[in-house]
């Protein structure tokens, strides 16, 4: 069994923070919490803790399955923790809410083509004649 590691630094070790101050201002913020309680960046996680992360609006439920002290590559960090059915359902559910709420883009979007830009400048130049 691995050794417990803080929680900020697991957090930062198992990719679920970019970065390992951001990991500890969601702990200091109270957006995460160990086995249902509040706790700070210095409290050790150990394998079998329940944490509960809030990432933006979803709050996210984990089982940690092992601890890691430095921060590998995303294949190892998936292996540290394993999602519950109910959170995985949850994040699901508001990301296709999310897409439905995105209003449609109009035409293309984006950078103008080179044709397009032609034609705007010909309308341009015809409303100048006006």
């Amino acid at each position: 069994m691995a050794d417990p590691v803080r929680v900020d630094k697991w957090l930062w070790a198992a990719r679920l923070c970019k970065t390992r101050a951001l990991a500890a201002e969601a702990v200091s913020g109270g957006r995460v919490s160990i086995n249902g309680v509040r706790v700070k960046p210095s409290k050790e996680v150990r394998a079998g803790d329940e944490l509960e992360v809030s990432l933006g609006p979803v709050r996210v439920t984990l089982t940690v399955k092992d601890t890691a002290k430095r921060r590998g590559p995303a294949k190892e960090a998936v292996l540290l923790y394993e999602e519950h059915p109910d959170s995985v359902a949850r994040r699901e559910a508001f990301a296709a809410q999310r897409a439905m709420d995105r209003p449609p883009v109009p035409g293309r979007g984006g950078r103008p083509t080179k044709r397009d830009r032609r034609k705007f400048e010909a309308e341009r130049a015809a409303q100048r004649e006006r």
